[in-house]
């Protein structure tokens, strides 16, 4: 099996059944976990709630995505550049770099795996309701949050469709001057991108005839008993990667 990321795997688990809100603030306090104190401590910890997080919502293997070779590549290429100017200390900082770009990502694809699409803009708009005192368009931040985890899926998809479709036109020889023989990456992208400013008129139409952005944020979606404890359970985690990362640093 080989599950398109950024798409939802259906199932039944105790991650599926979690409120939308509480996942988004998962991956609040991770980021700001991984961004005020980014130590091998902390992302061996945020590493072991991904793999757990994965077994719990039954991801299955064949779904995780396969970087290509170039993108090991590179990250070995960048973190020996670093080794060598910078010594043994900007190789660690450096891998330490990419392995917290790997994980905020594996985190963010475990999220989008688990919720529906339709579940997101009104957790959003619930999360931020203190915005709202201020006066600010929180309803359309939140359409505008979701619309676009919503169409990513379908841009990859027509950028895959558009290199397929490349892949079997007949060669034609580039002294033919026939105007498929002048086709590069840059007429891709800007078929994609016309496909793109269709969809979304399209869809702008869609959510006019259906009431507006209004019936997109309205659900009545609240956090349970089951939100509180898991929230409760990250709140302990972090709080023992946070501890080991200031007894490893004052022992060192």
């Amino acid at each position: 099996m080989n599950a398109v990321p950024l798409r939802v795997i259906p199932g039944d688990s105790v991650i599926h059944r979690l409120w939308a809100g509480t996942k988004l603030i998962g991956i609040g306090l991770i980021g700001v976990l991984l961004w005020v104190l980014p130590s091998w401590p902390a992302l061996g910890v945020v590493a072991a709630v991904v793999v757990v997080v994965a077994l719990l919502a039954g991801i299955p293997l064949g779904a995780v995505p396969r970087p290509p070779w170039w993108f090991w590549a590179l990250a070995l290429a960048s973190i020996a550049l670093s080794t060598l100017v910078a010594g043994w200390s900007g190789g660690l900082v450096t891998a330490r770099g990419v392995v917290l770009g790997i994980l905020v990502i594996a985190i963010s694809v475990l999220v989008v795996w688990t919720t529906p699409t339709a579940e997101l803009a009104p957790a959003i708009a619930k999360l931020m309701t203190p915005l709202r005192w201020l006066r600010l368009p929180v309803d359309e931040w939140a359409v505008v949050i979701a619309l676009c985890l919503r169409s990513l899926p379908l841009m990859v998809d027509e950028l895959m469709t558009l290199r397929a479709v490349h892949r079997l036109r007949p060669k034609t020889p580039s002294d033919s001057g026939h105007p498929s023989a002048q086709l590069t990456l840059v007429d891709i992208i800007v078929a994609a991108l016309s496909s793109a400013l269709r969809r979304s008129a399209e869809m702008g139409e869609a959510i006019t005839a259906r009431g507006g952005i209004g019936r997109l944020t309205a659900d009545a979606a609240r956090p349970g008993r089951i939100d509180y404890i898991a929230l409760t359970i990250m709140a302990v985690v972090l709080g023992v990667a946070i501890a080991g990362s200031f007894l490893i640093k004052g022992a060192m």
